[in-house]
């Protein structure tokens, strides 16, 4: 039998609490619409509502507008048009304008975040080519506390813009890729995903640059994605959120990290209940939503953290955490809320 076809069954015996709707409403902080879920582009944007409501979504933040200003203007002229208080849009950066901008790259990038801003974004968002991929004029790595990228930053501060960042990526996808990766299998599928260092940057590298990056812009609100890119760290994360008091994280695409430290993660919540924001990274889904909610509400014990036969991001399942109600609130909308500068849910 091949590995891929092996799906066992679990024989526990637990309790499965099936949850349709959340106990409170939800901002879905960090997601995307029609670029990376192209069937969306298909559907009216009443019935991607209706998917909404389904799971008492109230404000879907969409990333996608950190591809490009073309798919930023898509956007906002699609689903902002039809339902301006049911998205948030992020803008982004066009790395690719580095070798022709050389060292005035920040002061150029700033000046289309404004542009971006009149047009209708709420947010920056930078993808993980960053510190990974993007090159200056010289052909050099660009590091992610570059000071040349000063300008970019402080006009998010201006503005008061969050800034989602992406840097790195699972520490698993950094190493061999052998029979003691964890991730064999979804590197297998994904082998673009590899990040095998060398020749790519030591991941610690990576997150000591993004750490020093957000020290050194306190007035500028940083949204670690993905947990801070350090789930399997929740120490790191932990205290890199009690050095900056401007840092966020969200959860989103890492409830498979989350949920096999079940301890660990709740008392993370606890103790950082004002600085966590929702998200899940699946686009308008109610069966992978609904996990969520069960991760955050039950103590239900050993189940599958995604919709498929094989878990996607290893072969383990996970456990819920059973947050009190004044942190759910928190994590579901409050901080979202206050982030967005938004009084009150749609």
């Amino acid at each position: 039998m091949q590995l891929q076809d092996y799906k066992p069954i679990p024989k526990l015996v637990t309790p499965q609490t099936l949850i349709q709707r959340p106990r409170f409403p939800v901002v879905d902080a960090h997601n995307h619409l029609d670029n990376l879920f192209s069937h969306l582009a298909q559907l009216p944007v009443s019935a991607i509502l209706d998917q909404l409501d389904e799971v008492d979504i109230r404000v879907y933040v969409d990333l996608d507008g950190g591809w490009g200003e073309a798919i930023l203007q898509r956007h906002l002229d699609r689903y902002k048009a039809a339902a301006p208080e049911r998205f948030i849009h992020f803008g982004g950066v066009d790395w690719s304008q580095w070798p022709e901008q050389g060292d005035r790259f920040g002061e150029w990038a700033a000046a289309r975040l404004r542009q971006q801003v009149v047009w209708g974004a709420q947010g920056l968002k930078i993808w993980k080519n960053f510190g990974l991929h993007v090159t200056d004029q010289h052909g050099e790595r660009v590091r992610v506390n570059d000071p040349r990228l000063a300008p970019l930053w402080e006009t998010a501060a201006e503005y008061r813009l969050p800034v989602m960042i992406h840097v790195a990526d699972p520490v698993a996808f950094f190493d061999p890729i052998d029979e003691t990766n964890e991730r064999w299998e979804e590197l297998q599928h994904n082998p673009d995903w590899a990040f095998t260092s060398p020749p790519f940057p030591p991941f610690l590298s990576i997150l000591e640059d993004f750490a020093a990056l957000v020290a050194a812009h306190p007035r500028t609100i940083f949204i670690g994605a993905h947990v801070g890119c350090y789930s399997e760290n929740l120490a790191w994360v932990s205290q890199l959120l009690e050095r900056c008091p401007n840092l966020y994280v969200d959860i989103a695409a890492r409830i498979s990290e989350l949920g096999r430290q079940p301890y660990s993660s709740r008392r993370f919540f606890l103790k950082h209940a004002d600085r966590i924001l929702f998200g899940t990274d699946i686009g308008p889904n109610p069966e992978g939503t609904r996990i969520y909610y069960r991760f955050l509400e039950t103590e239900d014990e050993y189940f599958r953290y995604d919709t498929g036969d094989v878990p996607g991001q290893g072969r383990w399942n996970i456990y819920g955490i059973h947050l009190p109600d004044d942190v759910l609130k928190k994590v579901y909308h409050q901080n979202a809320l206050r982030l967005y500068q938004l009084s009150t849910l749609p």
